[in-house]
């Protein structure tokens, strides 16, 4: 009964996430200056001659003189069924829109956050393994400065070196496996560097606990003792920051994008927000909501695995 109480409090919280996505999005976008559906018309040609009456016809149709509340009831329940309606710009399904742009960024977020977990676990073990003093201090000193790289920076400097001096990568466009390596580097830097700060701290805690002089006492090794001890041990801290990570790489999504004309979802949302595009900003959103959702609610459900005392007590208990 407990875990069925802790699987079902966590989803619930996941489906408030999306939820409270939706309807905050619903509301600021209503609240931004300017018309929708003058940007629609007038994106479309032949504005100036259109009559007051045609312009109400217009508004009418896609329901934006009904009241809010309404509005907003019948937004919910289309999304709970996928539908976002139509482009104001384009007239396309936002749900075709966005299937087409998904595949691309998902290929691009993938390959980053398995970049950012390997290399990240890997620099946080290093740290604990270099023998020498001055070597650890360095390793561990590289976190800090690698997560304080702006996005775009770091993408600019990959360009310039791999693919301009170097040609060993394409530096823009979508056309193939070489052609995401310099995005997904440029997203997963930071990301490890943010993992290598959580998991290092996480490790340096777990490796004064008094289990780990028992360990020693047994004649094992710093490696035995991180690798077949600490490591396990250290991992829920690292495991919760994967969540963040998501949310970091949706985020980072529209500015590698534009930084290496890639198609995909952050082109479709910065077009949108540009020209108020309401329907496909909040199917974005909603998409990215439930993304970070279900990715934290997966390692919501990881915890009872790493710590089987979760799965007694139905929370996470302090080591």
């Amino acid at each position: 009964m407990t875990t069925a109480w802790y699987v079902g409090g966590r989803a619930l919280r996941a489906l408030f996430v999306v939820w409270a996505a939706f309807t905050l999005t619903f509301v600021a976008l209503r609240m931004l200056p300017g018309d929708p559906v003058a940007l629609m018309l007038s994106g479309r040609g032949g504005f100036e001659t259109l009559t007051p009456e045609q312009i109400a016809a217009t508004t009418a149709e896609l329901g934006y003189d009904r009241p809010l509340w309404q509005q907003y009831g019948s937004a919910l329940a289309d999304a709970a069924h996928g539908d976002f309606g139509n482009s104001l710009q384009t007239g396309q399904p936002v749900s075709t829109m966005i299937a087409d742009a998904l595949p691309p960024t998902l290929a691009v977020g993938t390959a980053a956050l398995l970049l950012a977990l390997t290399g990240g676990t890997l620099l946080a073990l290093l740290a604990h393994l270099v023998g020498s003093r001055t070597g650890r201090q360095l390793l561990r000193s590289v976190p800090s400065l690698a997560v304080s790289l702006p996005s775009f920076w770091v993408g600019l400097i990959l360009i310039q070196l791999l693919s301009f001096q170097w040609h060993l990568f394409p530096s823009l466009g979508d056309s193939g496996a070489s052609s995401l390596v310099l995005p997904a580097c440029t997203l997963a830097i930071p990301g490890a560097a943010l993992v290598a700060q959580v998991l290092g701290k996480s490790l340096h805690t777990t490796l004064q606990e008094p289990y780990a002089d028992t360990v020693r006492a047994t004649g094992a090794g710093p490696a035995r003792l991180l690798l077949g001890h600490g490591l396990r041990n250290a991992a829920i801290p690292a495991v919760t920051v994967v969540g963040f990570l998501v949310g970091y790489l949706i985020g980072g999504a529209v500015i590698v994008e534009t930084v290496f004309s890639r198609p995909g979802m952050g082109r479709i949302t910065q077009t949108a927000v540009s020209t108020q595009d309401l329907p496909v900003v909040q199917g974005v959103v909603v998409v990215a909501a439930l993304a970070f959702a279900v990715v934290n609610l997966t390692v919501d459900l990881l915890y009872p695995v790493l710590d089987p005392r979760i799965r007694s007590t139905g929370r996470l208990v302090a080591a």
